[in-house]
């Protein structure tokens, strides 16, 4: 009831407004929605010509990605592909913003796009989030990961598992580096505890944007040595 009792108050004083059209109300209104182009497909990991992966395949990889430890990726939308979609996320996780309610409209376009699919890669699996050091959970206030994966479990009841991959230390953003300097950037920095909760699991690897790969990689490194049984990527954009 306090809850319900804040949200109304917060409502007041900072309304929301649609991202598209500016519509008083919600974030992503259903028209607004409606315009964003969901993908039908998944692809394999190439992060060039990247193949689309055949209809009902359990396969996520083709043969030039198929030494990755990641078996493969779910993402909803092109990052590129709309000036709203670039909005919504950034409004997401960047500052000044650092709107944490978007987490469930965003996680509404990733379960979208698995419904497109046509199949149910939720069934016997875990919700993992990609994890943030302790720094910038501290500036943002939260794991923006871990907020679409709360949203995503609530949608779909998969179990929600947060304090199994842990970031040790701080590391320069992604984005600064060079693809080359990215994987280096990672080494060594992430740590698999409570390993007996993901034994012979699949693992639904959550996170926001998916650009080289490398953040997931080295996650799905640890979580497959501490003997997850495959590790499945889940973002709502690729760039």
């Amino acid at each position: 009831m306090a809850q319900k009792i804040k949200d109304i108050i917060l409502d007041i004083l900072f309304p929301r407004f649609c991202f598209g059209c500016g519509v008083e109300g919600v974030y992503l209104c259903e028209d607004c929605e409606a315009t964003i182009e969901i993908s039908e497909y998944k692809y394999c990991l190439c992060n060039e010509n990247n193949l689309r992966i055949p209809e009902q395949s359990k396969k996520g990889k083709c043969k030039k990605c198929n030494s990755k430890k990641l078996s493969g990726l779910y993402s909803s939308l092109s990052y590129k592909e709309k000036p709203l979609t670039k909005k919504l996320i950034y409004f997401f996780k960047y500052p000044p913003y650092y709107l944490k309610d978007l987490a469930k409209p965003l996680a509404s376009l990733i379960i979208n796009h698995i419904l497109l699919l046509n199949e149910n890669p939720f069934k016997n699996s875990v919700l993992i989030p990609v994890p943030l050091d302790k720094k910038k959970i501290k500036q943002r206030g939260y794991n923006q990961s871990e907020e679409l994966a709360k949203e995503i479990s609530k949608a779909t009841g998969v179990p929600f598992l947060t304090n199994v991959l842990i970031k040790t230390k701080s590391t320069p953003p992604q984005m600064e580096l060079s693809k080359e300097k990215r994987r280096e950037n990672l080494r060594d920095v992430f740590v698999c505890k409570e390993s007996n909760a993901i034994g012979n699991k699949k693992i639904l690897l959550v996170d926001d944007v998916y650009t080289t790969g490398s953040t997931m990689e080295e996650c799905a490194t640890k979580l497959l040595k501490s003997g997850a049984k495959e590790v499945w990527g889940i973002v709502i954009a690729r760039d």
